[in-house]
């Protein structure tokens, strides 16, 4: 199996992986983000003989799948931050805020509280009835990028380590300036009468004094 120079695996699979888990993650993440905006539920607010139209919004019927969202999409990044057992831990993570955006989301499908607490607010009552409910499909498209998620989640599980990561052309730098055995390169003596060999050591990190 072909290797790259950094030691990680070069092979087709992994980068199919890894391209698979960056567009599922980000892909899952923006869908549950953009379901919690949507109308989840409606029906009728009555209370006196009056009778208003109500709405619940997926924000109203629960915080939790936007909230774990936010998460999985942090660990999605953070995956490429971390190395071996961390990696792992914010694998596992981005997976299970995943899975948890699944629950929520098929939990408040048929949830009626929010839309009470809108009639309640609409009606300036503590409490309102709501008849003629009815769920629409958003919380399971948001089931659905919960979904992805946890795919991202899964592949980064299965494939994690063999991924790269982001510190890793810092450290070939610092090696390029090292050289291929020993120690850095000692530093060339600067002109002093020659301001510009002054600045070119400065972006070196040398100290021209």
């Amino acid at each position: 199996m072909k290797r790259d120079p950094t030691g990680g695996d070069s092979s087709p699979t992994p980068r199919r992986a890894l391209a698979a888990a960056l567009l599922s993650g980000a892909v899952g993440a923006a869908v549950v983000l953009i379901a919690a905006g949507q109308t989840w539920g409606e029906g009728t607010a009555s209370s006196g003989g009056a009778e208003l139209p109500v709405t619940a919004s997926g924000s109203a019927v629960s915080g939790l799948p936007s909230a774990l969202a936010l998460v999985g999409l942090a660990a999605l990044v953070a995956v490429f931050a971390v190395r071996k057992a961390g990696r792992a831990v914010v694998s596992a993570l981005l997976a299970l805020s995943g899975a948890g955006a699944i629950g929520t989301a098929l939990l408040g499908a048929g949830d009626s509280a929010a839309l009470e607490r809108s009639a309640a607010d609409v009606m300036g009552l503590t409490h309102a009835a709501v008849t003629g409910v009815e769920h629409t499909g958003w919380p399971w498209v948001s089931a659905l990028g919960g979904l992805l998620l946890l795919f991202a989640g899964l592949l980064a599980l299965s494939y994690g380590r063999q991924w790269p990561a982001m510190s890793g052309r810092y450290e070939r730098a610092g090696r390029r300036e090292r050289g291929p055995a020993g120690p850095a390169r000692r530093a060339r003596p600067v002109d002093p009468d020659r301001p510009e060999n002054i600045w070119r050591a400065l972006d070196r990190g040398e100290d021209p004094t």
